[in-house]
């Protein structure tokens, strides 16, 4: 049979139509803060319960932005995750601040409550960055509360969690500020880079909306420091647009495989996702393998395509050098060593979600 692909714009994209978005925009010749940005901006914000949407160019901008919204600058600390694949970590670097990593939950993979106020007794961040890691929701509820607690600003970093809701409320409407990817790849994805902020507070949208620009205050005058050029183009926000009333029925079908993924590998020597349920949106089905490499090359022989997301923690990335112990983080560390990803898509075929679910457990000598 034909190789199960990882992930396929083409049968991700399929009933959507493109062109009709774009050609809107090429007859308009606006290309750049159009009417299109403004929609897509008032739909998302609606969409996520938030007040003010402030779209970026992508996902590392926007939580560079909203850093800089919330008053982080040069030197100073910022909680964050280590297995999310330093996404996160370079918009920290960029401003020159400081990443202070905790560990994660071993079960979910998101930041663990516990970690986080050990490491407030310790350290005084400027503000916290909580990855919805996989598309399942962390439990942010209980991060906000010490965050509070210690008047620290909350980011989500949400580019994997396009959707996820809890107790009727939406991954980025949680925290202080909520961001977003549109990569192609990502649960609501454009046809290139694209990202946005969320927030209920008036006065950090309009600081995110001056620093996409320049700073500017008005048209070539520069009120603010850190400033960028970081703009969501018209096509891309005409085709999000588009796509954005899919969005709760892909995020359904991505489950859905889910959940047949965790009903076939109950009784296997494997760690699979917590929840199917409406906090985890699927972006990424990840298990955990004791011998993740050798299922791995079992799998592609069998011709189902994989991931690892993500196999070096940041605090062990080169670009820090030797400044932190290779024993820093155990859970996230262990995670990097077994975690694998496997396909997980809306438009993926019954028969091949069948395929993988038969080819790991032939590998597992578990077929019946």
């Amino acid at each position: 049979m034909s190789k199960v692909p990882f992930f396929s714009t083409q049968l991700a994209n399929a009933k959507v139509d493109l062109q009709a978005p774009v050609q809107r925009v090429l007859d308009s010749h606006w290309y750049i803060l159009g009417n299109e940005v403004t929609a897509f901006e008032r739909e998302y914000a609606e969409h996520v319960g938030a007040e003010h949407c402030v779209s970026v160019a992508n996902g590392t901008d926007a939580i560079n932005i909203a850093l800089r919204a919330v008053g982080v600058t040069s030197g100073d600390s910022v909680i964050a995750t280590a297995n999310a694949g330093f996404y996160s970590s370079t918009a920290i670097l960029q401003i020159g601040a400081q990443p202070v990593y905790v560990d994660v939950d071993p079960l979910t993979l998101t930041m663990s409550k516990d970690r986080l106020k050990e490491a407030l007794e310790t350290c005084s961040p400027r503000a916290i960055v909580v990855t919805h890691l996989y598309g399942q929701l962390a439990d942010v509820e209980a991060i906000v509360r010490i965050a509070m607690d210690a008047g620290v600003a909350v980011i989500e970093d949400c580019a994997q969690a396009h959707g996820a809701m809890r107790n009727g409320k939406a991954a980025g409407s949680f925290g202080t500020v909520g961001c977003f990817s549109f990569y192609p790849t990502k649960n609501l994805g454009a046809l290139g880079d694209g990202g946005a902020v969320v927030t209920g507070n008036a006065e950090l949208a309009a600081r995110a909306k001056q620093l996409r620009q320049y700073g500017w205050d008005k048209k070539y005058h520069v009120a603010i420091s850190g400033g960028c050029n970081s703009r969501l183009d018209e096509l891309q926000a005409a085709v999000l647009r588009a796509k954005l009333p899919y969005l709760d029925a892909w995020n359904e079908e991505r489950r859905a495989i889910a959940r047949r993924y965790n009903a076939a590998f109950a009784r296997l020597p494997l760690r699979c996702p917590q929840s199917v349920d409406s906090d985890y949106v699927a972006h990424l089905y990840v298990v955990q393998a004791e011998d993740r490499d050798d299922l791995r090359r079992f799998l592609s022989e069998h011709d189902v395509a994989t991931d690892i997301h993500y196999p070096v923690a940041d605090h062990l990335q080169a670009v820090h050098g030797r400044s932190t112990r290779a024993d820093a983080l155990p859970a996230t560390e262990a995670a990097c060593r077994s975690v694998l990803s496997l396909p997980c898509f809306p438009g993926l075929a019954s028969d091949d979600v069948a395929h993988v679910i038969r080819t790991v457990l032939d590998y597992f000598g578990a077929r019946p």
